[in-house]
């Protein structure tokens, strides 16, 4: 495991971006709208934080609450129009009524996307078998991360999930970098860190006044000492 520890943190805008870069963040998921859980951004935003900042920026591929794909055209123009405006990473996942992975919907994006690299996000915490969507999707190109709360209810649920597979690294549909966000805090991380996990991600932990208020560099910076400098 890397001495240094990921940290990602959500930017809606860019001074949630500069302020996460300042506190010591990693990478950024880019986002609007968290009263649907983080939809696709503007591509003026996308273009606008990649100017501000110089980390890494992962953009969201998600039109609706909820994991179904809906439109898939409409998605792919999404990808498209995310690309003309900078963005060279994402995240993206989605789900069929079952629950399971639904394997068109991401292969007719994934394929717009060219090779770039990206994020199952936590679709995979409401799917009906994690283990195996993992499979299904481990030789998928560009797909080097699962951001994950171990359960739909969040790391406190989540946690021994997290920490077993956290443990299986390198097994079949385990290759990608387990990336822990959904209701995580501090007093969760020595545990995470003891099983190997190596990369956090945080959105209203990074927010003293919640998600009205922008993220705060001095909780960011409080969060990469507690990861490692």
């Amino acid at each position: 495991m890397s001495k240094r520890a990921v940290l990602e943190v959500i930017a809606l805008d860019v001074e949630d971006a500069v302020a996460a870069q300042v506190g010591g963040a990693d990478r950024l998921e880019l986002v609007t709208d968290m009263a649907a859980d983080g939809l696709t951004p503007a591509a003026a935003t996308v273009t606008a934080i990649r100017d501000a900042v110089d980390i890494p920026v992962r953009v969201m591929l998600r039109l609706a609450d909820g994991f179904a794909a809906g439109a898939v055209e409409r998605l792919v123009a999404a990808a498209c129009e995310m690309r003309e405006a900078g963005a060279e990473e994402f995240v993206l996942g989605f789900l069929d009524a079952d629950g399971q992975v639904d394997l068109a919907a991401v292969e007719r994006v994934a394929a717009e996307l060219e090779g770039c690299r990206w994020t199952f996000h936590r679709a995979i915490d409401h799917a009906a078998d994690r283990d195996a969507l993992r499979k299904q999707l481990a030789e998928f190109p560009g797909l080097d991360t699962y951001l994950t709360a171990g359960a739909a209810a969040g790391v406190d649920t989540g946690l021994p999930v997290l920490c077993a597979e956290a443990g299986r690294r390198g097994e079949p549909g385990h290759g990608q970098q387990l990336l822990v966000g959904g209701g995580l805090r501090l007093e969760h991380v020595p545990v995470l860190l003891d099983a190997g996990v190596d990369a956090f991600h945080i959105g209203g932990a990074a927010r003293p006044d919640g998600w009205a208020g922008p993220v705060s560099a001095e909780v960011v910076a409080r969060w990469r000492g507690v990861l490692g400098e």
